[in-house]
């Protein structure tokens, strides 16, 4: 096994949390989505780019609906001081984790916690949309390529919990982990993260991976604590329209 790379975590990204449409324009990839989710709408620079390219990504984004949103990853330094030159305004500072299966995958969680399911039951829909995660999100997980699959997590006899884990390559990344805010602080996300790992290692993955933002304190906190090694950041710049 070889430790994933954070250049690696963005392809996995890619790989478990597609986008509608995805286009190479000059040394741009232009990626084009209705969803809400910045993963999905993205514009981020293969080739070494100026400031004199900017504009072309800015008007494929335009011409698509998109307000301009790009993704700026390490070594990047350069294009996120030509961005903020021209006005954008950092978004979401996001921590990506990573931890070998067999570091979480040590004890299942208690018997009638955690349930695999495909697709997910409408029960997981709405906790999802309670939390902010709506259709446009649930169709990527939909277009998202095997194998994956959703957890449904129960606390107090009901339903309180639900997340998307998908694999790309040797790694498993976790997406859209969401509790139900009456069923919060009581373990639950620590036993789906759990379950997650012991799907991920019979579907072939060697690694757990996520990326969560800066700001959410309560699941850095939990990640660190399951053992999960901070692998890199990035962050996205947006022009504010």
């Amino acid at each position: 096994m070889t430790w994933p790379t954070v250049k690696k975590l963005y392809a996995v990204i890619d790989g478990t949390w597609p986008s509608s449409a995805k286009q190479a324009l000059g040394p741009w990839t232009i990626r084009l989505d209705n969803s809400g989710s910045s993963r999905v709408s993205a514009a981020t620079a293969e080739l070494s780019v100026t400031d004199t390219d900017i504009p072309q990504a800015e008007e494929a984004m335009r011409e698509a609906g998109q307000t301009p949103l790009f993704m700026i990853r390490e070594g990047e330094a350069s294009l996120d001081a030509d961005l903020a030159a021209r006005g954008y305004v950092i978004k979401d500072p996001v921590n990506l984790y990573a931890a070998p299966i067999s570091t979480l995958a040590t004890k299942r969680p208690p018997p009638v916690t955690s349930f695999e399911v495909w697709p997910p039951l409408m029960v997981q829909v709405e906790i999802w949309e309670a939390g902010g995660i709506g259709k446009g999100r649930l169709a990527i997980m939909d277009r998202a390529r095997h194998p994956k699959t959703t957890l449904m997590g129960r606390l107090n006899d009901r339903p309180a919990g639900t997340v998307f884990v998908g694999v790309a390559a040797d790694c498993a990344m976790i997406h859209a982990l969401e509790i139900s805010a009456a069923d919060r602080r009581q373990g639950l996300a620590a036993h789906l993260m759990r379950a997650a790992a012991f799907w991920a290692g019979d579907n072939g993955a060697d690694y757990m991976t996520l990326a969560t933002t800066q700001a959410n304190v309560g699941a850095n906190a939990l990640y660190s604590s399951l053992g999960m090694t901070l692998v890199g950041q990035y962050h996205y710049r947006i022009f504010p329209e």
